[in-house]
């Protein structure tokens, strides 16, 4: 039986459709992904950084948007329903420093400008973040005569960039809980919503009012959903491996 051929390392891509298309090694996570998206509703998932949260949301993009192409050879692709196509709101703190509110307001306004651009939903600008998020989510549902799936990428970063400076800090945290209090008024335009970062705030100073969001951080079943097992090395990286010390690759990353 010969070895399976070599693949390219699939090292900082966070775009599904650049991993599925250009040859990369793809552990097939949509298995987790089916038990949320069929259980539905509101999530939320803390994981360290570079450990795949960003890849996650658009492998979720990808499937809400019915990219089937994408799916093929994976858990999923039999088991979803391919003509219902969600449009997809992805929102993403990930990129640079925020030191203020206004550099704050001014990234959610770029993104939601972006989306209503890309969506084609024509909307007045509203006085708040909050009217516009919302009448976006709103107009979206009505145009495509679907829900609105809502992605959050990173989702505390404003926050913990300042740290060192609590009113600062504090300061950010009221303009992303303003942003993330639509969500809960806008349940009947909404089909899915998932938020993802690396701290675990209380619902209290950051979700208030979103009494239906699903922490899964710990859930057993959610616990590969991003990252690697040993397993996924044991075969999926398995043309990799000889030549190569075990324990090596385990010290390498930490453990």
């Amino acid at each position: 039986m010969s070895a399976a051929p070599r693949k390219k390392l699939p090292i900082g891509i966070q775009a599904f459709d650049k991993l599925r298309e250009g040859g990369y090694y793809y552990v097939d996570k949509t298995p987790q992904l089916h038990r949320l998206v069929v259980q539905g509703g509101y999530y939320f998932l803390s994981r360290p950084r570079r450990f795949g949260k960003s890849l996650l949301l658009d492998t979720l993009r990808c499937l809400f948007e019915g990219r089937e192409a994408l799916f093929e050879g994976l858990y999923i692709h039999d088991k979803w329903d391919w003509q219902v196509r969600h449009p997809v709101i992805r929102l993403s703190f990930a990129d640079g420093v925020m030191q203020n509110r206004e550099q704050l307001d001014e990234r959610i306004r770029d993104q939601l400008f972006q989306h209503r651009e890309r969506l084609g939903v024509p909307l007045r600008r509203e006085t708040d973040i909050a009217g516009e998020f919302s009448a976006l989510i709103r107009g979206t549902h009505e145009k495509y005569g679907q829900r609105v799936v809502v992605l959050v990428d990173e989702y505390d970063k404003p926050i913990l960039d300042n740290l060192l400076e609590p009113e600062r800090a504090r300061e950010l945290r009221e303009g992303l809980k303003n942003l993330y209090s639509v969500l809960k008024d806008a349940d009947p335009h909404l089909a899915f919503v998932l938020l993802t970062g690396v701290s675990k705030f209380s619902k209290v100073s950051l979700f208030s009012g979103l009494n239906n969001l699903n922490d899964v951080t710990l859930d057993a079943p959610y616990a590969t959903i991003c990252g690697y097992t040993d397993d996924d090395i044991d075969t999926v990286f398995a043309p990799e491996l000889p030549g190569l010390e075990r324990s090596q690759i385990k010290h390498w990353y930490n453990g």
